[in-house]
């Protein structure tokens, strides 16, 4: 018989923010899919695809920006690995863009191609955060890549050993912008 002990706990958003503000050390974030469905992205990613530039996003416009800028002026370290392939998607498209705003505030961004990644990261299909290599928390997505459910866990021991090889199996995003620059640019 289960027990509420062996219930997965799940996480809300604002619930994993609050965490993220308490890091000692260090934040990692693996994202593994080629789009994601957020509420709060739809009308830029709409306005994107439509051919309209992307608002400036930086620390005195974006709260979560704000929030990453504070915690590695504070010197905590924040990094992500975004696998992907290619050709880009509309969405990674606007996603890469994107980071930049992130790198400014801090983030090491970081891009792995899977075509030239080793077959053991190119497996890869779940996103995660690890935070102090002492709490993961796995994210589920549906098909349409929204965000079904964030499940937190201490037994984190695979994703630091995943973070390890995404870590050296990738590139800063501003090297990667450059191989990119034909699917970055506009055709309308």
């Amino acid at each position: 018989m289960a027990t509420e002990q062996d219930e997965p706990m799940q996480m809300q958003m604002d619930e994993l923010q609050s965490i993220l503000r308490k890091v000692e050390r260090s934040v990692f974030r693996l994202e593994t899919l080629s789009s994601y469905t957020a509420p709060g992205e739809a009308d830029l990613l709409r306005a994107f695809n439509d051919g309209h530039p992307m608002p400036p996003r930086g620390p005195d416009t974006d709260p979560w920006l704000r929030m990453l800028a504070d915690s590695v002026q504070a010197g905590r370290h924040w990094s992500r690995v975004h696998l992907l392939d290619r050709p880009l998607t509309d969405y990674l498209r606007f996603e890469i863009l994107g980071y930049q705003g992130n790198v400014a505030a801090g983030e090491d961004v970081r891009i792995a191609d899977r075509a030239d990644a080793p077959e053991t990261l190119s497996a890869l299909t779940r996103d995660f955060w690890l935070l102090d290599d002492a709490l993961g928390v796995v994210i589920e997505y549906d098909g349409d890549g929204r965000r079904l459910s964030m499940e937190p866990t201490r037994d984190v021991g695979g994703f630091v050993d995943q973070r390890n090889l995404a870590m050296a199996h990738s590139v800063p995003l501003l090297d990667y912008l450059p191989t990119v620059q034909d699917e970055l640019r506009r055709s309308w």
